[in-house]
């Protein structure tokens, strides 16, 4: 077995999963820095040694650092780890990009596409810290709680330089966490970001009570969706049979522990798009970017049905009864199509 090098990573977002991946990486004996943007937060978080808002119950490592000082942070460390909501992305590689030295590489935990424009993480990237910058994304089924707890996970890290892919891997590898690597990044961050839309849809159908065929049916032609869109951008089917795609989409569909799930719960209870965000308490990112999936496909001619009735039920054009029977009652088509 290859010993493990031992990195100084920065991670940029003290919400639940920057902490957990903060958390896992220090236990592996890296030298890791965890960054927030309140000051009076991070004065929290390092008071208690544990994020009581976002991860309650999870103790710091001792090496854990807490710094408020994003600047101090990103110097000192060799790879900077961005764990923040897809539509904070674009800001936050702003705010470090005059940071950043050259040799540092960024990695990706964000799940989703950016607002108004549909991008996707690499694209905000290439654009904001460098096209020739070393880029990667983390992407899978993981819920932050349970890494936080040192349960088994496992996670795909993605980049087109496959060498970083490998060492962002290896960092992260061990402590029942396995992670596994591949250049498609377009179908890592595909799966990772329509799965939550089609987790909406799953919890308000179990909300409904409308059984496990109904889930199943969801499940399945959801995974077709994102198998149709992602191809059409260049990303590869095995990946979308992977954790990246199928694990994950299984994942946030079907526990509670998904905020996208107990979105679509609250709306099978009638509740409003504002009362639904409210009871959670935290992003949603399927509401999110949900409308900028359904641009995307039409402006690459991709059909996706279920992710245009979810669309329809946030935007208040349809009640989720009303948008699952349409679903229900399409037109007979080859299961292929």
């Amino acid at each position: 077995m290859t010993e493990k090098q031992l990195l100084k990573i920065a991670v940029v977002g003290a919400g639940s999963y920057g902490t957990a991946l903060a958390v896992h990486l220090a236990r592996l004996k890296h030298a890791v820095t965890l960054w927030g943007r309140s000051r009076d937060e991070m004065a929290h978080l390092a008071a208690d040694r544990e994020n009581k808002e976002y991860l309650p119950g999870v103790k710091f490592p001792k090496s854990l650092a807490i710094d408020a000082d994003l600047r101090a942070a990103i110097v000192a460390a060799d790879h900077v780890l961005v764990a923040v909501p897809s539509h904070a992305l674009h800001a936050v590689l702003r705010l470090i990009a005059p940071m950043l030295m050259p040799e540092q590489g960024v990695i990706c935990a964000a799940k989703g596409l950016e607002p108004e424009t549909g991008k996707l993480a690499h694209e905000i990237a290439a654009e904001v810290v460098g096209a020739n910058r070393r880029f990667a994304v983390i992407s899978g089924p993981t819920f932050a709680k349970e890494l936080g707890q040192g349960l088994p996970t496992a996670v795909t890290v993605a980049a087109r330089d496959v060498a970083f892919a490998e060492l962002v891997a290896h960092a992260l590898h061990g402590g029942g966490f396995r992670a596994y690597t591949t250049d498609d990044v377009v179908g890592v961050e595909v799966g990772g970001s329509v799965k939550n839309v089609l987790a909406i849809g799953v919890g308000a159908a179990d909300g409904l009570g409308l059984g496990a065929n109904t889930r199943a049916m969801l499940l399945t032609r959801g995974l077709a969706e994102i198998m149709r869109l992602g191809e059409a951008l260049g990303g590869r089917r095995e990946t979308f049979m992977g954790l990246a795609g199928f694990g994950d989409l299984v994942l946030t569909c079907t526990d509670n522990q998904s905020r996208n799930r107990r979105f679509g719960l609250a709306m099978a209870q009638g509740k409003s798009v504002d009362e639904a965000m409210k009871e959670i308490k935290q992003v949603v990112e399927g509401v999110r970017v949900a409308p900028e999936v359904l641009r995307l496909a039409k402006r690459h001619h991709v059909d996706m049905p279920i992710t245009e009735q979810i669309v329809r039920v946030i935007q208040g054009e349809a009640k989720i009864t009303e948008a699952l029977l349409a679903l229900a009652t399409r037109p007979q088509r080859s299961e292929a199509d």
